[in-house]
């Protein structure tokens, strides 16, 4: 390693530490902190994010980028000083007062959000919100808009993604979606899932959930799940990964939480070892982080063959599916049914909750819906889109974390996960054979072992647009997703 690069790593390592211990304390906050902490760990947090600010956007930091562009040859170096300079460069486009009080006001907001979802108070919330938004615009306009104001903020988790790349996306699937669903409610062939919701006993659902993840391949010597409000993964190292999950009357949000959970974190845990604490390890955008959880909780999670496999195994922690045939559970974890909230949606409505995030996310940033106007406008958006309305903000505007985070612009990634879920199985389907037989022996290594060639240990050496044409050959589209949503879901309900 040249002397550029070496100054670039020790620089490196100081934001790395920074930005573990920040995460740590988030992570601490979701699962373990109580309620009196909030006010200390919002002034720690912001104390944190200044510091890591400073350090990114220091002289010292643009120098050592330079003189490592300068000196860079191969394609880990090269790739190294691109990631280097796209965050340096936007980093620099903030001013240190505004992270530090964007990190206070997130750390507030998610004990705010919390309490005001419990209570089911927007009003609670509400303020925090209304700041919130004025924040993204804010950031958006220090980076500098381009073409729209959504373009800049979801360039943040998507790199290179536009607002014109989520609208053509929605509106591909939007009217076959919107179609197939129409066609199921009105099959009247709806399976019965009755027998999914009780009053579940907590630790044999841990236990169990904790059993299919290391079935498929998360490594619990380099990571553990606890509970949160609102499940997700997050990690500091490739050798300290953690999930969280909740447990609801629902028994499926658990275990589909679960392994949607454990698809980020394998993700996580596949970077090469040498990449470790370096931006060259883990997820390259949040688009394709999202796939890699939807196959799991769905191409293989949902899958009849997963089921054969596991379907003895919970009827023993739960003698009262003792009866359930394996057609029959294989049906009710992939019933449709327009439902409120969006991580319990089943897998083919998911994408309209997403959409009506979107389109609420452009008016809130536009200004052409104001934040007190969110409840009603987010209730019109589930009854023109999926025939329901919410009976109360908490299974309404105030179900996700997100906006409570300051993550506007978040939320179309989930769609494109889902897309490019069905567009790499595809691609893999097809160098490999169809792995479902083997998951009923207990075999996802096949799986595994071509996602962790292809994409986890890949890291962030590529681009996301490369490295979807370096797997699949071909730009993210649509195609596959609808074509395996109408031969799936068609085939269940018995329809032509």
């Amino acid at each position: 390693m040249s002397n550029a690069f070496e100054s670039l790593a020790k620089i490196q390592a100081d934001l790395n530490a920074l930005g573990a211990a920040s995460a740590l304390m988030d992570w601490d906050q979701q699962t373990y902190m109580p309620a009196g902490g909030a006010e200390a760990r919002a002034v720690q947090s912001s104390i944190l994010s200044r510091m890591r600010h400073e350090i990114a956007t220091s002289d010292a930091m643009e120098r050592a980028i330079r003189e490592a562009e300068e000196a860079a040859e191969s394609e880990e170096e090269l790739a190294l000083v691109r990631i280097h300079r796209r965050s340096f460069d936007k980093a620099t486009k903030l001013t240190p007062q505004f992270v530090e009080e964007k990190s206070r006001l997130t750390s507030e907001g998610h004990e705010v959000w919390v309490k005001a979802r419990r209570g089911n108070d927007f009003g609670l919330f509400r303020p925090v919100l209304e700041k919130l938004v004025e924040m993204a615009r804010e950031e958006a306009e220090q980076y500098g808009i381009d073409d729209h104001v959504y373009t800049t903020l979801l360039d943040l988790y998507e790199e290179g993604a536009t607002k014109a790349d989520c609208d053509r996306m929605f509106d591909a699937i939007r009217g076959p979606l919107v179609d197939l669903v129409a066609e199921i409610r009105d099959c009247g062939r709806q399976p019965d899932n009755g027998f999914l919701f009780g009053d579940w006993p907590i630790e044999p659902q841990r236990a169990f959930t904790e059993r299919i993840a290391g079935a498929v391949g998360f490594d619990f010597d380099r990571g553990r799940q606890d509970t949160a409000p609102h499940p997700f993964c997050t990690g500091w190292s490739v050798g300290d990964i953690r999930l969280t999950t909740r447990f609801e009357r629902y028994l499926g949000s658990a275990i589909f939480g679960t392994l949607h959970e454990a698809g980020h974190g394998m993700y996580e845990q596949g970077s090469p070892k040498n990449w470790d604490r370096t931006p060259l390890a883990g997820g390259v955008s949040l688009g394709i982080h999202e796939s890699q959880s939807r196959t799991w909780e769905n191409l293989v999670g949902r899958s009849r063959g997963f089921w054969t496999r596991f379907l003895p195994d919970l009827q023993q922690a739960f003698p009262s599916l003792a009866s359930v045939g394996l057609d029959d559970f294989v049906r009710a974890v992939n019933r449709v049914e327009p439902s409120l909230i969006r991580v319990e949606a089943d897998e083919l409505t998911y994408n309209l909750h997403i959409m009506i995030r979107y389109e609420l996310e452009c008016d809130l940033l536009t200004g052409a819906l104001a934040v007190a106007d969110l409840p009603e406008a987010w209730n019109e958006k589930y009854r023109s889109y999926l025939g329901i309305v919410p009976e109360s903000d908490s299974n309404g505007c105030l179900q996700d974390v997100h906006w409570s985070m300051g993550a506007l612009g978040y939320f179309p990634t989930y769609s494109m996960g889902n897309l490019l879920s069905v567009q790499f199985w595809t691609t893999m389907t097809q160098e490999i054979g169809d792995p479902e037989a083997g998951f009923a022996e207990g075999r996802f290594e096949p799986v595994f072992e071509w996602l962790r060639e292809k994409i986890y240990s890949v890291g962030s050496l590529k681009t996301p647009r490369d490295l979807v044409l370096s797997v699949t050959g071909r730009p993210m589209g649509a195609e596959d997703y609808l074509a395996h949503m109408s031969a799936k879901y068609r085939g269940l309900y018995g329809l032509a």
